[in-house]
């Protein structure tokens, strides 16, 4: 499993075979036994293999072909309707329609989707996360018929991989880890921990083929956009809204 994990890469060209349906079985039970608040289990899978609607799936993710190429396209929700539904079949007054329950949700619903990654890696599978999810979520709700109180918060397409590409950079651990409490860090310590990568090949050929003069640049002026970025948030904000996670 340690090889698993140290060697996952993001893979987005895969092989038509589809997966045999055990294997997706257990995969999906390795996904149910993720860690989850209260044992509530404030998730869903949505499992889309039939290829008609991975096609009106794709739209919404901005055309990439993975979704339509990989057999397999899970939409992974927080979804309190579930539970909310069960209190009130048993004279039980639910009480998360709200922002906090949204944020809980949505650990269990990833805390899911990367126990479901991680089983389909060790199986010889590919994976990708789309981010694209969060930006057409509302198309997603109507695509897939999500009720009230479920809410897509990512996408993982999976299937066997056709392609092999390199491991992707990660910056060092000591970027990531603070040992008793959170240290700041000094302006050559963020230097340092980003050296390697803004020296790399492929930022070089980033920086020419986008003419900036570096990589934090290509990020801010090209990849995520303060417009994109505004604009993302107010139609999720208003999504969160109509499926019934803002109340007060």
């Amino acid at each position: 499993m340690k090889n698993t994990l140290l060697k996952h890469r993001s893979i987005r060209k895969f092989k038509s075979a589809p997966i045999p349906e055990e294997t997706l079985r257990e995969l999906l039970e390795a996904a149910s036994r993720a860690s989850t608040c209260g044992n509530m289990q404030l998730y869903s899978l949505v499992v889309t293999r039939d290829e008609q609607l991975r096609r009106r799936l794709l739209p919404c993710h901005f055309g990439q072909q993975m979704v339509v190429e990989a057999p397999c396209v899970v939409t992974v929700c927080a979804d309190i309707h579930r539970f909310s539904t069960w209190c009130r079949q048993r004279e039980a007054e639910p009480a998360y329609d709200n922002f906090a329950w949204f944020l809980t949700a949505s650990i269990d619903a990833l805390l899911a989707a990367q126990n479901f990654s991680v089983a389909a890696e060790a199986a010889g599978l590919g994976i990708c996360y789309l981010g694209t999810t969060i930006y057409t979520a509302g198309d997603i709700c109507r695509i897939l018929e999500l009720p009230k109180g479920v809410i897509p918060v990512t996408t993982i397409v999976t299937g066997y991989p056709d392609e092999k590409p390199d491991l992707t950079d990660r910056l060092p651990l000591e970027a990531v880890v603070h040992y008793e409490k959170y240290n700041d860090y000094t302006a050559a310590e963020i230097d340092e921990l980003w050296a390697e990568r803004e020296e790399s090949e492929l930022t070089k050929r980033l920086l020419a083929e986008n003419e900036l003069p570096n990589l934090a640049r290509i990020f801010t002026e090209r990849r995520y956009v303060r417009e994109d970025n505004l604009s993302i948030s107010r139609s999720y904000l208003a999504l969160l809204k109509e499926r019934g996670f803002l109340n007060q």
